[in-house]
């Protein structure tokens, strides 16, 4: 349910709302936008307050119907959003790419890495330079050098780089050299951040959490559009459930319902999911029949020796044979890959 607001709501107004629905046990959020201002209730039940919610001082309207995120439901934008990252667009006919290692460890390493997918077909290039570890004795990767090394490699291949960001603070210096900012798992719920990647205008790869639901999903994006940035892509990474023989269970009907509900486009990480290199090719190749726009997969020039995320990276060759699968696939349900000639 959505509470549209009196344009001229004082901000007081506007807390008592909220207030009023957050003591009556509902999750809010609230967008502010060029069309004015919109309370999200989160939570079943909702429909028991309507009355005296429609009452409340500042209530212009009441959509009881309504999705929680509207700027990013589908019934607020019918069309799909095209994200660009300079040349390269996702979300439209063509499976956009992601590979490179799960954290950047050295200059040969991700020079090396970027070379190989960039000469499979990948166009843009994955690397943690911050890490956010279960362990705290863990690899939390190399900062600002590994943010330099990312950009050294750009220059090198052309590829776009994606990379992680951790904390409101950091915001600025990673969007100073990635292309595309990326919002982890275990940060889906971390509302300043996204606030704060909102607020910067490079593209935000939010990735779903391991326990969090498409709604909870879909409320994270749009913390990101409310604040400003509408260049959102979701990320199917598989989740947390009673399974145990895979890292996580992949949840590929979040494809199909993300692209129901929603305008924005969707990628899936088979790495995640799998945990095991050998199955991500099969859930490539899953993904893109499913109807994902896109893959981000990790891919390391020495797995055996990987700093992190060894067991699930896929080798260069690995990744050439993992393309040349998802080509035919794409090829099947009428989408395209963009390769150079081998």
């Amino acid at each position: 349910m959505i509470a549209v607001l009196d344009k001229k709501a004082s901000l007081k107004t506007k807390a008592h709302i909220v207030r009023f629905l957050e003591q009556a046990g509902f999750r809010v959020q609230v967008s502010e936008t060029r069309e004015g201002s919109f309370v999200s209730v989160v939570g079943d039940g909702a429909e028991a307050v309507a009355d005296a919610l429609r009452r409340l001082p500042g209530v212009a309207d009441l959509r009881p119907d309504a999705p929680a995120y509207p700027l990013v439901s589908r019934a607020h934008k019918p069309d799909a959003t095209r994200v660009k990252v300079d040349d390269v667009v996702i979300g439209g006919r063509e499976i956009v790419v992601m590979a490179g290692p799960c954290s950047v460890e050295s200059r040969d390493q991700i020079l090396a890495a970027a070379i190989a997918v960039a000469e499979a077909g990948a166009q843009l290039l994955r690397g943690g330079a911050f890490k956010p570890r279960t362990s705290p004795y863990s690899f939390q990767g190399l900062g600002k050098e590994g943010l330099e090394l990312l950009a050294e490699a750009r220059e090198r291949t052309g590829l776009k780089v994606v990379t992680e960001v951790v904390a409101p603070e950091d915001v600025d210096l990673v969007a100073e050299y990635a292309d595309v900012l990326q919002i982890g798992a275990r940060n889906m719920h971390n509302y300043r951040l996204l606030s704060a990647v909102g607020q910067q205008p490079r593209p935000v790869l939010l990735k779903r959490g391991m326990m969090s639901t498409v709604e909870e999903t879909l409320l994270a994006a749009e913390y990101v559009v409310s604040a400003g940035n509408p260049r959102v892509i979701l990320c199917e990474r598989g989740i947390r459930t009673f399974e145990t023989s895979s890292r996580n269970t992949l949840d590929l009907c979040a494809v199909p319902i993300l692209k129901e509900r929603t305008h924005l486009p969707v990628i899936v990480d088979p790495s995640h999911a799998a945990g095991c290199r050998e199955w991500v090719p099969a859930l490539a190749r899953a993904a893109v029949a499913a109807g994902a726009d896109g893959l981000i997969v990790e891919v390391h020039p020495d797995p055996a020796n990987a700093a992190s995320d060894g067991r699930q990276s896929l080798t260069p060759e690995g990744f050439g044979d993992m393309m040349d699968d998802v080509i035919r696939v794409s090829a099947a349900v009428g989408r395209t890959v963009e390769r150079p000639a081998r």
